[in-house]
C-alpha cells in the first residue's frame, strides 16, 4: 500500500514501541493519531511531529474513545493502517504460588482486557472506516497490523495471565484476516521477543537474568525501530496477510 497522504491510528502510541512505529509513519507521509492513555506523553509526540500528528487521550476498551482516535484519523486523511500496540500486564505470578495462592482471577481478566480485548475493540471499530476507503490498484482499503508476543507461543513460568492474552490476539489473526479480506483490509501480527523500549532498559537493572540471553543473532534485546520497520513492510506489502511474525532475533524462551 502506499501510504502517502492516508492516516494511521497507534494505539499505545506514546510508549516505546508505539512512538517509534508513529515516528515511522509519519516518516513516511502519513498522518498518525497517538492513542494512548497518558495524554500528555501523547501530546507531547504529536506536537513534536507537527500537523500530520494528533493526540488522543483513552483507553482502547471505551468506544467513545476509540470513535474519537478513529475521527481524528480520517480528519488527516483516509484511515488506512492501525497499529495496536497497547498492552502489557499486571504482577500476578503463577498458577499457584510456593506458597499455594491461587493466580489472582481479576489479575487474569484485566490483562486480557488491556490486551486481547482492547485490540479486538479497536479493530472492530476501525475496520468499519477503513471500509468505507476507495479502494487501490490491488483491492487494499486498510492493513491492521496487531502486537502479540514470542509468549503466546512459549510462556514462561509466572506468565500464564500475559501469554494467555498474547496468544488470544495470534489467534485472532487468521479469522480477522478472513472476516475482513472481501473489503480489502489485511491483518498480521507481530510477536516479538525481548525488546529495548525505556520500560525494558529500566528493569534490566533490576533482573536476575541478562533480557538478552538466549538471542541467537544479533545477541542484543530488539530496537523499537525494529519493530516500526516491520510494521511499515507489512503495511507495504499487499501480500503479507493472515500472519503472525516473530521478531526475536531467533530467541526460544524456555520454562
Amino acid at each position: 500500500m502506499d501510504l502517502e497522504g492516508r492516516s494511521a491510528i497507534v494505539t499505545g502510541g506514546a510508549g516505546g514501541l508505539g512512538s517509534a512505529t508513529v515516528r515511522r509513519l509519519a516518516a513516511a507521509g502519513m498522518g498518525v493519531v497517538v492513542f494512548d492513555r497518558d495524554g500528555d506523553r501523547a501530546a507531547e509526540l504529536a506536537e513534536e511531529l507537527g500537523d500530520r500528528a494528533l493526540a488522543v487521550a483513552g483507553d482502547v476498551n471505551d468506544d467513545l474513545h476509540v470513535g474519537e482516535a478513529v475521527d481524528a484519523a480520517c480528519s488527516l486523511g483516509p484511515l488506512s493502517v492501525l497499529v495496536n500496540v497497547a498492552g502489557g500486564g499486571v504482577p500476578a505470578g503463577r498458577l499457584v504460588s510456593r506458597d499455594g495462592i491461587p493466580h489472582d482471577k481479576a489479575a487474569f481478566v484485566t490483562t486480557l482486557e488491556m490486551n486481547a480485548i482492547g485490540t479486538f475493540n479497536v479493530s472492530r471499530l476501525a475496520a468499519v472506516a477503513m471500509g468505507r476507503n476507495e479502494p487501490d490498484d490491488e483491492g487494499q482499503r486498510g492493513v491492521i497490523v496487531n502486537t502479540a508476543s514470542i509468549a503466546g507461543i512459549e510462556g514462561q513460568r509466572g506468565q500464564v495471565a500475559y501469554a494467555a492474552a498474547k496468544a488470544a490476539i495470534l489467534g485472532m489473526t487468521l479469522p480477522m484476516a478472513r472476516d475482513l479480506g472481501p473489503m480489502g483490509i489485511r491483518v498480521c501480527a507481530i510477536a516479538p521477543g525481548t525488546m529495548g523500549t525505556p520500560v525494558m532498559l529500566a528493569a534490566r537493572e533490576r533482573l536476575k537474568e541478562d533480557p538478552s540471553e538466549g538471542v541467537v543473532f544479533p545477541g542484543r534485546m530488539g530496537k523499537p525501530e525494529e519493530f516500526a520497520l516491520l510494521v511499515e513492510s507489512i503495511a507495504r506489502n499487499p501480500y503479507l496477510n493472515g500472519e503472525n511474525i516473530r521478531l526475536d532475533g531467533a530467541l526460544r524462551f524456555t520454562a
